[in-house]
């Protein structure tokens, strides 16, 4: 899995957890849904600014997006 894939598996558990879909997360963080999908697929390459947006508007540090443990495991739950 790479570095894009792991931090769009971890937005997608982070964001599930809160229980806030991609639409309302988009647009509580000021961002368009189709670039939060793209993330969340691994098709975007985000900026190191835009990753610490991403775990603020989450409440989470933006360590936890590159956990490639909790990747491996939201992945396998799919």
């Amino acid at each position: 899995m790479d570095v894009r894939e792991r931090i769009g598996w971890n937005l997608r558990r982070l964001r599930k957890a809160k229980g806030v879909t991609q639409e309302d997360f988009a647009n509580d963080s000021g961002f368009d849904q189709g670039y939060i999908s793209g993330v969340e697929r691994g098709v975007r390459n985000p900026s190191a600014q835009v990753l610490e947006r991403i775990a603020d508007a989450l409440g989470a540090d933006v360590v936890e997006l590159f956990d490639a443990e909790a990747a491996q495991r939201t992945a396998k739950q799919r």
